[in-house]
């Protein structure tokens, strides 16, 4: 059995390795499992950084990663990586015109990933697509029931290819960013329109993050019930350590056991060459990592957050902060916090579809 490490008296200030784990070694040590994992989420980018995430995942048992990456850099990735990457198709966020970019443009780019073989295109649908939108001239322009959605999806269907979708954010993020009902809407709001583009578009379709929704294990289990296309990945480590940690290990185990073969193993890891300097940097998730040493703990720490949450037994402190634990009780919480890692200790046969035989099947 992998038990959890106990958690050391004295925590680390650092975001990515609280507990002063050396990873490499740890993944040394995790049990053989036979076969290989399959990561259906993760952002790698920059040639530099994707080498230094490699023998990571690898370490960890991961075989193959499907990967947001730019359409630009899919033959310098494939020449490095092969067989490790493959890619979902998603807009070029970079572009000055929110309107090209997530528009006109991502119909055009869609089709360049499909030369490349790509079979997933992704809609990012966060509640903050608004504020992108409103860049645009229109905060509704970017909805997941609009008009420009629906040529894209339309698109997909031709091109037949399935879709991912990032739906909603975490509770925390609703009772504090997301406060502004009328911009932002309720977080209930926004599956309407996802369930209506299910109804519409028979395809299989992936809902990031545990469906945006893992504080609620009956809701996703009816939306489950009510879209038989309708997949769900594990992806964002954090999130899915903090509140599926919150549930009885009993009820997460019933309702994997339940939707085998429709939930799917993912990280939601990002690379970026910006992770491996020092200096200013243009996005909260670059300032994230400021050396090679840092972005290799980054990297390392998702996988053996989430292999210790699906195979291991007992409680220790996550090694990766969670800011979100400050954000809605700072005069409880510091940045640096974290939430407990209760290992679900998965039965093998339902742990063998979660990392590979779900996601073998659907990309068959």
């Amino acid at each position: 059995m992998l038990r959890l490490p106990p958690t050391p008296p004295a925590l680390r200030d650092d975001p990515s390795n609280r507990l002063g784990l050396d990873y490499m070694a740890q993944a040394a040590s995790l049990p053989k499992l036979g076969f290989g994992i399959v990561d259906v989420h993760a952002h790698i980018n920059g040639l530099e950084a994707s080498a230094l995430w490699a023998p990571i995942a690898k370490a960890y048992g991961v075989e193959r990663t499907f990967s947001m990456s730019r359409v630009e850099d899919i033959p310098a990735l494939r020449e490095r990586h092969g067989d490790l990457l493959e890619f979902i198709a998603f807009p070029d966020f970079m572009h000055a015109d929110r309107r090209e970019g997530h528009g006109e443009g991502y119909l055009r780019r869609i089709e360049r990933y499909r030369e490349h073989g790509v079979r997933i295109v992704k809609f990012w649908n966060a509640p903050r697509i608004t504020e992108l939108a409103a860049e645009a001239g229109d905060p509704r322009l970017f909805d997941l029931g609009g008009a420009v959605r629906l040529e894209q999806m339309k698109l997909a269907e031709r091109l037949g290819m399935m879709c991912m979708v990032h739906v909603a954010d975490p509770d925390t993020w609703f009772a504090t960013k997301y406060q502004d009902a009328t911009r932002y809407h309720a977080k209930l709001d926004h599956y309407t329109p996802l369930r209506r583009a299910l109804d519409r578009f028979t395809m299989p379709w992936i809902a990031a993050h545990m469906g945006g929704f893992p504080e609620d294990l009956a809701f996703l289990d009816a939306l489950l019930e009510s879209h038989p296309n309708l997949h769900l990945d594990t992806s964002a480590t954090k999130w899915i350590v903090r509140e599926l940690g919150r549930h009885p290990r009993d009820e997460v185990i019933s309702f994997l056991m339940k939707w085998r073969g429709r939930i799917l193993f993912g990280t939601d890891t990002v690379t970026t060459d910006d992770h491996l300097r020092a200096g200013d940097k243009a996005s909260e998730m670059a300032k994230k990592a400021t050396s090679r040493e840092s972005a290799h703990d980054l990297y390392a720490s998702r996988y053996w957050a989430l292999r210790m949450l699906w195979e291991g037994a007992g409680e220790c402190a996550s090694p990766i902060s969670d800011p979100d634990l400050h954000m809605v009780a700072p005069e409880r919480h510091t940045p640096l916090d974290a939430p407990p890692l209760r290992g679900l200790s998965l039965p093998p046969d339902l742990l063998r579809s979660l990392y590979r035989d779900a996601a073998m099947k659907l990309f068959s």
